[in-house]
């Protein structure tokens, strides 16, 4: 019973639990990975790509897109829009289930962490420093790396280099690992809209034991301009025809 709407919903879904399970494992009190650090929270968001992309595969979905920025941008390369809409819904539904896991799996630590701005964190992106412009310039570059180093892994040129079969999903991983090392200090990386408004829309309902606001004043940012970047990046490999 695959299909690809439910391999984008089982991917994103795998990807969030993981993905946020790692910043709730190091933020929040009395977890045994406290403290672990911006290496940790990098390379576990590489290692959930891993394993959301494999899920999505094997669950019905050859694309794994995982991200509304992703399917927008390989969406302008091929001209096709026919998978935009369901895919985007799938990605969105699987965001806020992954996001739900998380809560469920850290369930006695979130009454533990007395800063609601921590439990926001573990599920949303945030800026280091607010500046709505110079935030959204770096959703959209990373973003735009993103999909551009996406589409190079798996054009032909690259292909032609003879990587093995069903290696491309760990170069996939590898590059959002360098995407958080180099380039998410500023804005947390959201660098996908499902990621960060699936995860916000699940804070804001869940129960969550002492929780703040879900700070959707910020919230366009994460949205929007990963999709502009994954636009100009589809845009980009159209023109250059990899």
């Amino acid at each position: 019973m695959t299909s690809p709407f439910l391999g984008e919903f089982m991917g994103t879904a795998v990807l969030i639990l993981l993905g946020n399970g790692v910043v709730a494992n190091v933020l929040l009190k009395k977890s045994k990975g406290e403290g672990g650090g911006w290496i940790v929270v990098s390379a576990g968001w590489a290692f959930a790509v891993l394993c959301g992309v494999l899920t999505a595969v094997a669950c019905g979905s050859r694309d794994a897109h995982l991200n509304p920025a992703v399917t927008l941008g390989f969406a302008v390369v091929s001209g096709d829009f026919a998978k935009l809409a369901p895919y985007v819904l799938a990605q969105l539904l699987g965001a806020i289930t992954g996001a739900t896991l998380v809560w469920l799996h850290y369930l006695p630590h979130w009454r533990e962490t007395p800063d609601p701005s921590l439990k926001l964190a573990c599920y949303s992106t945030g800026p280091a420093i607010r500046n709505l412009v110079a935030n959204s310039i770096t959703e959209m570059v990373a973003t735009f790396v993103l999909v551009f180093v996406a589409g190079a892994i798996f054009s032909k040129a690259v292909s032609a280099t003879g990587f093995p079969p069903g290696f491309g999903p760990y170069l996939v991983a590898c590059l959002v690992w360098g995407i958080g090392l180099s380039l998410g200090g500023p804005t947390g990386y959201a660098i996908n809209p499902a990621r960060d408004l699936g995860p916000r829309i699940a804070h804001a309902i869940l129960p969550i034991a002492g929780k703040g606001p879900s700070d959707w004043s910020y919230a366009l940012v994460p949205v929007i301009s990963p999709l502009v970047g994954g636009c100009m990046a589809g845009v980009a490999i159209r023109m250059m025809r990899f």
